[in-house]
C-alpha cells in the first residue's frame, strides 16, 4: 500500500484558490545534502526532513532555506516530521534501528516517544495540537490510532472486521485514514473509538484512502477505473466528490485547510503539485510557478498564518540532481 511520502517545495499564496497570487521558494538548505522535503505545514512554519550520509533528519522550516531547525533526538539515527499543528510535530525517530512514533514541540529536546507498548514499530502522521493519529505495526497488521501526548495513552482505532488500517489525519475530536476490509483498502472516518469506524467508500470505486479532513470535510483519492482521482467527503460515501481536473489522468489531495485543499495530478506525462477549491474545475497548476528544471513535484501540505497561505511539498531538480523542498 503506498503510503504519503513528505514532499520538499513550499508553494505560497496570497489571496485564495484560483484568485491567489502565487509564489514560490526554494527550501533547500546548503551543505552536503542529496534530499530535503517538507511534507507539513502550520501557520508559517513547514516540517519535514533532509538527507545526510544516507539518513534522515527532521527538520523545521520557517519560510526560509536558512531558517532551519535540526528536530532529530539525541541517540536517533534517522528522523522525519509528517504532520504539524500549533507548537506540535509528530512524525517517527530511530530508536536502537526501530521506527518510533514521535512527538516535537519546536525543539530537538523536546522529542516525546510514543511508541506503545506491545508493538514492533509506530509511526505519527497528524497533530491537532494536543492529539496524535498514525498507527503501530503488530505482528504483520497496522493498526491505526491515536495518542494524546505519552505512550500509555495510544488508543486502538482499528475497526472490527479490519485487516489493515492506518490513522493519517486528526482534526479537532475526529480521524481519518484508511482500513482493509473485505480486501480493499477503504477511506475511513473516526471519531476517537474503534467502534466509531464509518466507511467513506464511495460506489464504484476499487481502492480509497482518506489523507486529511477539515471542519466536516474530508480529502484524498479513490480509484475509479483503476485510476486515483483525487477526492473530497462530508461525512459520508454518498458525499463523494471527484476532483480530478480535466486532462489529468489521476490525482491526490494530501491535506486540506479550511476550503483549500493541497496535492497533485498527472497531466501531460508530468506530477504537479496544485491546490483545488471544493470542485474539480478550481484546480491551479502550481507546478507551472517552478523553474524549467524542476521535471515533477508533489503537494502535501496547506496552512496559513491569517494572511499568507502556504502549501508544501517537494519538486525534483534535474539541474542540482535532487528532491528539494520548497515554498
Amino acid at each position: 500500500m503506498e503510503m504519503r511520502l513528505a514532499f520538499f517545495a513550499v508553494l505560497v499564496g496570497l489571496g485564495s484558490g484560483s484568485q491567489a497570487v502565487w509564489t514560490f521558494a526554494n527550501l533547500h538548505p546548503s551543505g552536503p545534502l542529496t534530499e530535503s522535503q517538507a511534507g507539513a505545514a502550520s501557520g508559517s512554519q513547514q516540517g519535514g526532513f533532509v538527507r545526510t550520509s544516507g539518513n534522515k533528519r527532521a527538520r523545521l522550516w520557517n519560510g526560509t532555506a536558512g531558517s532551519w531547525v535540526d528536530l532529530n533526538p539525541s541517540g536517533s539515527t534517522a528522523s522525519e516530521i509528517n504532520g504539524m499543528s500549533g507548537s506540535q510535530q509528530v512524525g517517527s525517530a530511530s530508536v536502537l534501528g526501530v521506527q518510533h512514533a514521535s512527538l516535537w514541540a519546536g525543539t530537538a529536546v523536546s522529542w516525546v516517544d510514543l511508541h506503545p507498548a506491545g508493538f514492533s514499530t509506530s509511526w505519527a502522521y497528524a497533530t491537532n495540537g494536543s492529539q496524535q493519529a498514525g498507527s503501530a505495526l503488530l505482528g504483520s497488521r497496522y493498526r491505526a490510532g491515536m495518542w494524546s501526548g505519552t505512550a500509555a495513552s495510544w488508543v486502538d482505532l482499528d475497526p472490527a472486521g479490519s485487516t489493515e488500517s492506518q490513522a493519517t489525519g486528526i482534526n479537532g475530536l475526529q480521524q481519518v485514514g484508511y482500513a482493509k476490509v473485505g480486501d480493499v483498502y477503504r477511506a475511513s472516518l473516526w471519531s476517537g473509538t474503534s467502534s466509531s469506524w464509518v466507511n467513506l467508500h464511495p460506489m464504484g470505486s476499487t481502492e480509497s484512502v482518506a489523507y486529511d479532513l477539515s471542519g466536516s470535510q474530508q480529502v484524498g483519492y479513490a480509484k475509479v477505473g483503476g485510476l486515483r482521482h483525487a477526492s473530497l467527503w462530508s461525512g459520508t460515501p454518498e458525499s463523494w466528490v471527484d476532483l480530478n481536473p480535466a486532462g489529468s489522468s489521476q490525482s491526490t489531495v494530501y491535506a486540506m485547510n479550511g476550503m483549500m485543499q493541497a496535492g497533485n495530478s498527472y497531466i501531460s506525462g508530468k506530477t504537479r503539485a496544485g491546490v483545488w477549491s471544493g470542485t474539480a474545475a478550481s484546480w491551479v497548476d502550481l507546478h507551472a510557478l517552478l523553474p524549467e528544471g524542476f521535471t515533477y513535484s508533489f503537494g502535501y501540505g496547506i496552512s496559513t498564518d491569517g494572511v499568507m497561505t502556504y502549501v508544501c511539498g517537494y519538486g525534483y531538480n534535474s539541474v542540482s540532481q535532487r528532491p528539494e523542498a520548497l515554498l
